[in-house]
């Protein structure tokens, strides 16, 4: 058996992980792994940035409306309240750690999202999340406390049920760290510590057409959703308005602040239609947007709408969105300052996931879970442009405090763990018939659980993935663990998540909208939909 022992393992390496690895090593050891090489993450696709308050001009107020309005009644208004008001402390700490933000003037340069009132996007030119990504892991390779594990993926986190102990519903449960894949060499490690930090990102690849990078597999929700933990807001899946036509996968993404420096959504035909669905126009927050374009191309049967920057200087759209300018030239042949842009939504951010307190802690003891991964209750329905990144730093801080807190008072006792158990088969030519699952899952998700859904839809789809998750559950239980096969359990488990969270909620809310109850309902729905194993 291969143990590996450290204070603090930091699962996934995004804006989550890698600011809450950098704070904690200042208080002792502390382990990193991370599916991929260590730059492969959500925040590294990330363009438009991270909204603060940071003109005269803007207020907390004004950010806190913003974000409660886009959450159509289900943030909680605690968790928005600490994001708006920390976020300007925990924005200067990534201008100190070396994060080159654009300028203007010798100011930040300030950009404007769908759903917000004021430009309060702090950016680095169009790839923000790669930015930050580069300076948070020079910082991360020159502390000595850190170790990253590249290619070492979770296959689940380590607690009772390891001990032989049955869970159950009203049993504590703790964690002691994780199983871990070593993928190069096809070994699973015992990576055991005091205190475990989910980290690990999206979904989107439950989808057919997402943004999201392959390994935005739901790893951490499945395995939290496994070791007990509450799970919340499952069916909010934000669908970006704007990727490319046909960019292949991960869908190329058009970003948002586009349409905040002007540009204009149209029909094939050069039709602008927003205004008919909400009064802010190309503006308006993205459940609205990417509804509206999914009404227009059904009802004229169109492969796609267009993203109009013609209108707009061909040197300032060269100068603000210089990737996107490169990349749709270079790879796809296509002028954005004098060609309007195919664009069609996909799945981009899961608002629910792992339910935490404020500090970022979960319903299991010494876990906690933060960014992309976690529900802190910021989003509710529908996620604000660019509060991502911002609620991925905010909550990291809170979980790192509060963390050193319990390491420092009551650090937790890590008992005897039994090494991974690998006894099994593994069959290639059933694995190839296995394999196939993850594409059929991709298509019912998109068919029947995507912008706009119905019981039918939903009914019919959870009949399907019941009987494919059984069918992955049996042979993994009965094989060797691989890589294909660990995500694919995972794709599984959130993909039911989603459809059991969805088929709960009786009403149209933000990212959720049921042809069957197409009214918002506050009298028996301003609640969140939690679920947990053993409901």
């Amino acid at each position: 058996m291969i143990e590996i022992r450290s204070d603090v393992l930091v699962i996934g390496s995004g804006i989550a992980g890698l600011s809450f690895a950098l704070k904690a090593a200042e208080m002792g050891t502390v382990s990193l792994i991370t599916k991929k090489q260590k730059a492969e993450s959500n925040t590294n696709y990330a363009q438009g940035g991270i909204a603060a308050v940071s003109s005269p001009d803007d207020s907390f107020d004004l950010h806190i409306h913003d974000t409660l309005s886009a959450g159509v009644g289900l943030c909680h208004r605690d968790a928005v309240e600490i994001l708006v008001k920390e976020g300007p402390n925990r924005l200067k700490e990534l201008v100190h750690i070396g994060v080159d933000f654009t300028t203007n003037k010798g100011k930040l340069d300030l950009g404007r999202e769908g759903g917000h009132s004021r430009h309060r996007i702090v950016h680095s030119h169009d790839r923000s999340g790669s930015e930050i990504e580069r300076a948070l892991l020079h910082a991360i390779a020159a502390h000595p406390n850190i170790t990253v594990y590249e290619n070492h993926l979770a296959i689940d986190l380590v607690t009772e049920h390891h001990l032989g102990e049955k869970l159950a519903k009203d049993t504590p449960v703790h964690c002691w760290g994780a199983y871990a894949l070593d993928v190069e060499s096809n070994i699973v490690k015992t990576v055991l510590t005091s205190i475990t930090v989910l980290c690990s990102g999206g979904l989107g690849q439950a989808y057919l057409h997402t943004t999201n990078p392959s390994i935005a597999t739901g790893d951490g929700v499945a395995m939290a959703f496994r070791a007990g933990a509450r799970i919340g807001n499952m069916e909010f899946i934000q669908f970006h308005p704007t990727t490319l036509y046909n960019s292949g996968s991960p869908a190329f993404l058009i970003s948002e602040a586009i349409r905040g420096f002007g540009g204009i959504l149209k029909t094939k035909n050069g039709e602008e239609f927003m205004n008919r669905y909400d009064e802010r126009g190309s503006l308006a927050p993205r459940d609205i947007v990417a509804r509206a374009i999914d009404t227009e191309l059904k009802r004229k049967g169109d492969e796609y709408v267009l993203l109009d920057l013609r209108h707009l200087q061909t040197d300032d759209v060269k100068s603000h969105f210089p990737h996107i300018y490169e990349t749709c030239l270079t790879k796809y042949k296509l002028d954005i300052t004098n060609e309007p842009i195919p664009v069609v939504p996909a799945a981009h951010y899961s608002c629910g996931g792992v339910l935490t307190d404020l500090n970022g802690r979960t319903s299991i003891q010494n876990l906690y879970a933060c960014g992309e991964v976690a529900m802190t209750g910021v989003h509710g329905a529908n996620r604000l442009a660019s509060n991502s990144l911002l609620e991925a730093v905010v909550f990291s801080d809170r979980a790192f405090r509060d963390a050193q807190h319990v390491l420092e008072t009551q650090r937790p006792r890590v008992p005897d763990i039994p090494a991974w158990d690998d006894s099994g088969t593994f069959d290639a030519e059933e694995w190839v018939l296995i394999s196939h699952d993850c594409r059929e899952i991709q298509e019912i998700m998109w068919d029947y659980v995507g912008i706009v859904r119905s019981d039918l839809r939903l009914e019919r789809a959870q009949r399907r993935l019941k009987f494919i998750r059984n069918e992955i559950e049996n042979f993994y239980k009965r094989t060797k663990v691989v890589e294909g096969l660990i995500e694919l359990r995972n794709l599984s488990t959130v993909a039911d998540l989603i459809v059991r969270c969805a088929l709960m909620r009786k009403e149209s809310r933000g990212l959720h909208y049921t042809t069957d109850y197409p009214e918002r309902n506050d009298r028996e729905w301003l609640k969140d939909t939690v679920v947990t194993m053993w409901e």
